[in-house]
């Protein structure tokens, strides 16, 4: 069904997959999109280790099996060794998406000098848009609210599900039919 949207969550994260912290990272990405989108939308979380394989496969079957029109990613994108999540999205993706990346440091560099260790990025996969963000919920709310605006159009240009925002909380740029 083509205008269904589904939605995935993948929080990468050690700790948060064996339970030794609560993920709050997910539930953000999640607190943010119901604010954002006006449209109905089913989610699906997925919390994860900071692993490849698990990382690709979670992307992969949120995208080819499940449908998802936007796939958000949160961690992994630091510079610790563990932290792997843009080259797994690079590797998954057809199309990379650098713009979304460079605007979300560039927001994030406007509270923390640190932002330029961030490696977000964003990419396409079928019909689908994969973001990373970073892992804590004040980075995640004030990233989406950088990118966000451009994330339903690109979703029509790719052609998935309309994705109507609600104009309450953010105005989403598309462009005006002739």
């Amino acid at each position: 069904m083509k205008n269904k949207i589904t939605i995935g969550i993948i929080t990468a994260s050690d700790r948060a997959s064996k339970g030794i912290y609560e993920d709050l990272s997910g539930p953000a990405i999640l607190e943010v999109l119901n604010e954002y989108i006006q449209s109905d939308f089913d989610h699906i979380i997925k919390v994860i280790p900071d692993e490849e394989d698990q990382i690709e496969s979670a992307m992969i079957e949120l995208v080819d099996n499940l449908s998802c029109c936007l796939v958000i990613t949160t961690g992994g994108t630091g510079p610790a060794l563990r932290d792997i999540t843009p080259e797994v999205t690079e590797k998954v993706c057809q199309k990379m998406m650098p713009g979304f990346g460079e605007l979300m440091r560039q927001t994030s560099l406007q509270y923390v000098p640190t932002a330029i260790l961030s490696r977000q990025t964003a990419g396409i996969r079928n019909k689908a848009l994969i973001l990373n963000l970073p892992g804590k919920p004040k980075s995640i709310r004030e990233c989406l609210e950088a990118v966000f605006p451009a994330i339903p159009y690109c979703i029509d240009l790719i052609e998935g599900p309309y994705i109507e925002a609600n104009e309450n909380y953010i105005k989403v740029f598309r462009p005006k039919k002739k």
